[in-house]
């Protein structure tokens, strides 16, 4: 899933631009979806590791590897306010195991992450109507595929389910 998230942002996703504000940043789903009871520092260093292969194919500074790396120190806090970690353990959070839980997860972790990336992408508050639709309109661009992303699983899952 890492590769095909980085080529997918890298080649598709970085080219789109809605009214020349929205992006949406699919590859932190990545990071959503790395299971619960995984190790923070594991978390942490792949959560980096996708946002500076993101920086080296789009040619930024750092600003992707920055706010993924943040979101993933921010993981399991942000979890543990949603859902009981302890019951999770070793599954991967989902809308077919956690329902809304995860949908208010996904939903703040992108609004950090999005804050984080274009605050620093932007450099400058002097336009901030400018950067507070640049933030919501790739946020919401972003929650759209990652919830398509999620019905395409729950859908295959439902499928799998029947034949069984």
């Amino acid at each position: 899933m890492f590769i095909l998230l980085v080529l997918l942002q890298v080649l598709v996703l970085n080219r789109i631009s809605i009214f020349g504000y929205g992006v949406p940043f699919v590859y932190i789903y990545f990071v959503l979806k790395l299971p619960i009871g995984i190790n923070r520092s594991v978390t942490i260093l792949l959560s980096f590791l996708i946002g500076l292969i993101v920086d080296i194919f789009c040619n930024t500074p750092g600003i992707n590897a920055a706010a993924t790396t943040l979101i993933g120190l921010l993981c399991r806090p942000i979890q543990s306010l949603f859902f009981m970690v302890d019951d999770y353990d070793d599954q991967t959070p989902g809308l077919s195991l956690l329902g809304g839980a995860f949908a208010k997860y996904a939903i703040l972790m992108t609004i950090i992450h999005h804050i984080v990336l274009i605050s620093i992408e932007s450099f400058s508050y002097f336009n901030p109507q400018i950067l507070l639709s640049r933030i919501g309109l790739s946020t919401l661009l972003t929650l759209v595929l990652i919830f398509a992303f999620e019905g395409f699983s729950l859908k295959k899952k439902s499928s799998w389910q029947k034949t069984a």
